[in-house]
């Protein structure tokens, strides 16, 4: 099966999740930074032009300088991505999920010239199409991946229930999916909530349904994040 999710397991044990950018949102990011620099060079000739032989060889070094170390300056001072990657929301970072260095930068976009080869990211391609992380040799030498950028969810505040401590043992999924009903339950109709609250309350040994439930569930999710108690509810 096809598996675009990256995991990764720090050194505490927690283990995250990252996922990877496939080869059409790459290249789309590839023909945008393409575009910018192709404007770059025709403003540089504009500008470059009238200064005959001397405006060449400055035009020729800018054109060097720009094509090899365009992408090393924004993938490090730019949080990993390029304004094509950018505005793919997608960015480069190490194999473990760190931001990514100078020295690593320069590996995958100096061995850019090898992935072009024969024409067009021909081998970039073949080799991101035969490893689980689309992977182009110079990913593979820098020990980088392409990944999307998850937007920050900003959650509301839990609903305002008394917290539950319950003697049944829940796994970590079944915590999640429980915190994570409560704090989203304020962006649903009470319709809604019921029903989802439905779906998730058989994980529980109880016969509570509709709104019961739902009260029960964000009972429980204040009781699993450890909510402190008001004085009324201590009294």
């Amino acid at each position: 099966m096809l598996d675009t999710i990256h995991s990764i397991e720090t050194p505490e044990g927690v283990e995250l999740e990252l996922r990877v950018a496939g080869p059409v949102v790459r290249a789309l990011a590839w023909a945008i930074d393409v575009g910018i620099r192709g404007l770059l060079y025709l403003t540089l000739a504009y500008f470059l032009d009238p200064l005959g032989d001397l405006g060449l060889g400055i035009f020729l070094i800018c054109l060097f300088l720009i094509e090899w170390f365009y992408p090393v300056l924004f993938e490090i001072y730019y949080h990993g991505a390029t304004p094509g990657k950018k505005m793919m929301k997608i960015k480069v970072l190490h194999e473990l999920g760190t931001p990514i260095d100078g020295s690593a930068s320069m590996i995958r976009n100096l061995l850019r010239f090898i992935d072009f080869l024969p024409i067009l990211y021909g081998f970039g391609l073949l080799t991101m199409l035969f490893n689980k992380n689309f992977k182009r040799i110079g990913d593979l030498a820098a020990g980088t991946v392409v990944v999307y950028q998850d937007e920050v969810i900003k959650y509301l505040a839990l609903p305002d229930a008394p917290p539950l401590v319950i003697s049944q043992t829940l796994t970590l999924d079944e915590q999640r999916a429980i915190i994570s009903f409560a704090e989203r339950a304020q962006t649903f109709s009470s319709e809604r909530a019921e029903e989802l609250a439905n779906l998730v309350i058989p994980i529980l040994i109880t016969h509570k349904s509709g709104e019961s439930a739902a009260t029960l569930l964000y009972q429980i999710a204040n009781g699993l994040i450890g909510k402190p108690k008001t004085q009324e509810e201590k009294g």
